[in-house]
């Protein structure tokens, strides 16, 4: 029956990539052989980064599910350029061989996180030469498949192309309350379309796997036709009361996707739209108003509506000079990191001195003046 990939994992059969990634990490490091002293340590080691490379891939995983362990070793080695898509069945000649286990593990937790040693490129000695082969890891079928992978003669491992910014352009009202956006992208994927089978390629299918059936033609995904195809997809972002301009919302690997590169990571970052009365410094909220010359040195009273639609009623008994400040404790922004906290409303007075007085006028403010 060979390995239970899924069991090995620890995950179900429609686990998702990061479902993968989670159950990866959480056992690579359990039972890494240079945290765990156990004896079976190295090979259940072994297991689970072979389980991971085969799940995370989408060609494996089709394989995979069809055929077993036992479909997977009459794929051809990278680079190979395809051919009969079936051989003997041994997987020694030209099947699919896992990558070095320390690889892997790097790729995820860098280069020697327990802080051993000093083994070449700071990973695990355990994993550079056994049995005198000169790759180590897995002996005879790692040296074979590495050979493919590591400048031999099959393509160089995938990279990941730098993050794609986009902007988010929020209303003050909208960081202040928090708000869900629904955001459509359109993106470049790679779509891999299998090649038709016909009859007599079908048999050494059935040999693996009677359940498939006989049919005159079967998609398979064994050899793809690599071609690029537009998608789109709505992303869900979820603003949260109190974010600031710069913040950024990250979606791994939902930017474009080309031939032999992983999908760039789209990065949203919030931008803010201005707002006709307030402005927002840090946490607080800052508003300009203006008060008469009568209301400055007699009291007034400051009716405005708040991001969230409230009315607010302020008295302001002081006498206003041009400058003069009121802050409103507990009436700015949300804070983000303090659940429940605000920063606080600054209302900033302009105090409108009149352009000509009646003599009665100024008669009357000397006399109430003392001028």
């Amino acid at each position: 029956m060979g390995l239970d990939y899924y069991n090995v994992l620890k995950v179900e059969k429609n686990a998702t990539d990061e479902d993968l990634k989670k159950a990866y990490r959480k056992l690579a490091m359990k039972w890494h052989p240079d945290k765990n002293s156990k004896e079976e340590a190295e090979a259940k080691f072994k297991q689970i980064s072979e389980a991971y490379e085969v799940l995370s891939d989408p060609q494996r995983r089709a394989i995979y599910d069809q055929l077993g362990e036992e479909g997977l070793k009459d794929m051809p080695p990278p680079g190979s350029g395809g051919g009969f898509p079936f051989g003997n069945g041994s997987g020694d000649a030209n099947g699919y061989f896992p990558r070095n286990a320390e690889d892997i593990f790097a790729e995820f937790f860098g280069n020697n996180p327990f802080g051993f040693g000093s083994a070449a490129h700071g990973r695990s000695t355990r994993f550079h030469s056994e049995g005198g082969s000169t790759f180590g890891g897995f002996g005879a079928r790692d040296s074979t498949f590495r050979s493919f992978n590591e400048g031999g003669v099959g393509s160089a491992r995938p990279k990941k192309p730098p993050a794609v910014e986009n902007n988010l352009l929020c209303t003050l009202a909208e960081l202040y309350t928090g708000s869900t956006r629904k955001m459509k992208i359109s993106r470049t994927v790679v779509d891999a379309t299998g090649v038709d089978l016909d009859e007599d390629v079908l048999s050494p299918l059935l040999k693996f796997n009677p359940s498939i059936g006989r049919k005159k033609k079967l998609r398979f995904l064994a050899f793809p036709e690599i071609q690029v195809a537009p998608a789109t997809e709505i992303l869900i972002i979820e603003v949260k009361p109190g974010w600031k301009k710069g913040t950024k919302c990250l979606f791994q690997e939902k930017g474009n996707q080309q031939p032999n590169q992983l999908p760039a990571d789209l990065v949203f970052v919030v931008d803010e739209k201005p707002d006709s009365v307030f402005k927002r410094d840090g946490n607080d909220l800052v508003m300009n108003y203006k008060v008469s010359l009568a209301e400055a040195l007699a009291g007034t009273v400051v009716t405005l509506t708040t991001l969230d639609r409230r009315n607010l009623t302020i008295p302001v008994t002081e006498i206003v000079f041009p400058g003069y400040e009121l802050v409103v404790p507990k009436e700015g922004m949300p804070i983000s990191k303090e659940p429940g906290n605000k920063g606080n409303l600054r209302i900033k007075f302009e105090v409108k001195f009149p352009t000509k007085l009646t003599s009665e006028q100024r008669a009357g403010l000397r006399r109430a003046l003392g001028g």
